[in-house]
């Protein structure tokens, strides 16, 4: 087999077998393809397109060109939940510790932020003390121990996708829909996941703007995930708007502990309650969506949940007072600048990408892989698409380390809002579900 064939097959808009395809990738992978015909590849498959079975033969040879995780040695079945990212997803932070209150064991590998959406980790790491890194080992003892953990990917699960997204970043192939959907579920598989939750958002906070191409991103993931051999659902989610109110690092959190309170926004507080439901289900541990629902709202009225989420961040080394005092634990920003209307109206836009973009530049977000981050800065909201305001409300609060940079903040944020004069019907959350 040679690599210029598999190449030239695909430029032609041929199907490409398993075994090509596991060929290239592992080549690839092992340094015996040159990043030159890699590229070429990549370009080939994103103006060729690919079938889905060529798409689920791609993301098992990605899975299988590192470790894979096994966990079925720990707990069965596997819940995993995964989003496309976003402006103000806080999910996981409510989510993991909610449905493991309520009966089902998950074991999360999440990211860290990078461009203007948040990562996870990040928002954990602003709890003091709070270890993301987890050996294998430490990661299985744990779930075993406790029923639910959030860490980092190990470097050793899916290295063709880390080598295929640093090449697609140069080259002009990131937009391709079948690279896309392989690098995620590729990670997703090689970390042992037998039932997969996908929230795929949609808007200008998001990767996929439009409902056309978050929906054939979230059904291509579901028909890899089946082909896979694994259960999958997707949901594609509202994001032209942050999710909640909270944008930024610790104030996500401390919006996370507010939800896992019974306080939290009511668009996150959904969110988090469906979703949990949905994977209960999916996992067997009820019988309907609805008893998943339940089960899940008397999780959160116990305060289970939060007893869980608490249990979580001291078994990872951070200060488990956050749970009860998130005020006194998270470090909080020096500068809090009010943004007020300068006119009144209903908010007809809060554009999710703007806040996601302030968040990066007040320092709360990354540039480019490896810059620090400020866990304290960030916006607040106060009103969202549908409110009505009067001149002088207060539109958002930003968290800044200098008076100048909330003031540059200040100012771009005011285009992130238009106003109308009559009543504006806020977006539904969730778009479509695929199953």
């Amino acid at each position: 087999m040679r690599a210029v064939d598999i190449i030239a097959k695909k430029r032609d808009g041929l199907e490409l077998t398993a075994e090509e395809i596991d060929f290239f990738i592992q080549g690839y992978t092992r340094g015996d393809i040159p990043d030159y015909q890699a590229a070429a590849w990549a370009m080939a498959v994103l103006l060729r397109g690919m079938t889905d079975r060529e798409v689920t033969n791609l993301t098992l040879s990605m899975a299988r060109s590192g470790e894979t995780l096994d966990l079925s040695d720990v707990v069965q079945p596997v819940a995993d939940k995964h989003s496309t990212g976003g402006v103000g997803d806080k999910v996981t932070l409510a989510l993991a510790p909610l449905v493991a209150a309520a009966g089902q064991p998950i074991g999360k590998m999440s990211g860290r932020g990078l461009g203007f959406t948040g990562g996870t980790l990040d928002k954990l790491e602003s709890i003091p003390g709070f270890r993301v890194e987890l050996s294998i080992a430490a990661f299985k003892k744990q779930l075993r121990d406790i029923g639910v953990v959030v860490a980092g990917q190990t470097s050793d699960l899916a290295p063709a996708d880390k080598k295929l997204y640093a090449l697609r970043d140069v080259t002009a192939t990131v937009p391709s829909m079948a690279l896309i959907a392989s690098s995620i579920m590729s990670k997703k598989l090689a970390a042992g996941a037998d039932v997969i939750l996908l929230d795929v958002k949609m808007g200008n906070g998001a990767f996929m703007e439009t409902l056309e191409d978050a929906t054939e991103l979230a059904r291509l993931m579901a028909a890899i995930g089946k082909l896979a051999g694994r259960k999958v659902a997707a949901r594609v989610t509202e994001m032209n708007q942050p999710l909640g109110l909270a944008v930024g690092n610790a104030l996500e959190v401390k919006e996370a502990v507010d939800t896992l309170k019974g306080k939290g926004p009511a668009d996150f507080t959904e969110l988090i309650l469906t979703e949990s439901a949905h994977l209960l289900h999916m996992c067997g541990q009820v019988d309907s969506v609805a008893e998943g629902r339940r089960r899940v709202e008397e999780a959160l009225a116990s305060g289970a949940a939060l007893r869980k989420f608490q249990v979580l961040v001291a078994y990872q080394g951070g200060d488990p007072r956050v749970a009860e005092d998130p005020d006194g634990v998270l470090e909080a920003a020096p500068v809090v600048l009010p943004l007020t209307s300068p006119r009144a109206g209903y908010l007809k836009e809060v554009r999710a990408r703007t806040f996601g973009e302030v968040t990066v530049k007040l320092g709360g977000g990354r540039e480019k892989k490896g810059d620090p981050i400020d866990h304290r800065v960030g916006v607040l909201l106060h009103a969202k698409i549908g409110d009505r305001v009067d001149a002088g409300d207060i539109l958002c609060e930003i968290h800044a380390r200098t008076e100048e940079e909330a003031q540059a903040a200040a100012q771009e944020l005011l285009t992130a809002y238009a106003w109308s004069e009559d009543p504006v019907e806020p977006p539904a959350l969730i778009k479509k579900t695929i199953e």
